[in-house]
């Protein structure tokens, strides 16, 4: 069993920047679809003490969030397992599923650093923020 892993899109991989003990699947701009296509088999056959979740941001029309999400998180074996919102402002119906998610499996669900520790993009925390962001998964 490995100590951590981080899955997901650009802010799993600013977390992976904090949490560099961490098994990385993760690369920016992927949405769930993508990414189960990609990292899914390789994520899932190994099971980890620590499991950081950021997905769904990059979804877009046509893309059933919910669906991949859950796909994702019956394959993926944490013993403690976090997901990172991407908050109600953005994509009420993705934020909807990912609490849905998270909450059926009773995960800890984490929400995005308030305002002053977001970059100017309004969707990436700054250094500060992604540290906070790991902090609450030790």
């Amino acid at each position: 069993m490995i100590d951590c892993m981080i899955i997901g899109d650009s802010i799993a991989v600013g977390v992976s920047q904090i949490r560099t003990e961490c098994v990385v699947h993760a690369k920016s701009g992927w949405n769930s679809e993508r990414w189960n296509k990609d990292y899914l088999a390789a994520a899932s056959a190994h099971p980890a003490q620590t499991v950081i979740i950021s997905l769904g941001a990059n979804d877009y029309k046509g893309i059933d969030t919910e669906q991949h999400l859950r796909k994702m998180r019956a394959a993926i074996r944490g013993k403690r397992v976090f997901w990172i919102g991407i908050g109600p402002d953005r994509k009420p119906a993705v934020q909807a599923a990912i609490e849905k998610v998270a909450g059926e499996y009773g995960d800890t669900l984490l929400n995005r650093p308030d305002r002053s520790l977001m970059s100017a993009d309004g969707v990436h925390p700054t250094r500060t923020g992604y540290k906070k962001l790991a902090e609450q998964t030790k």
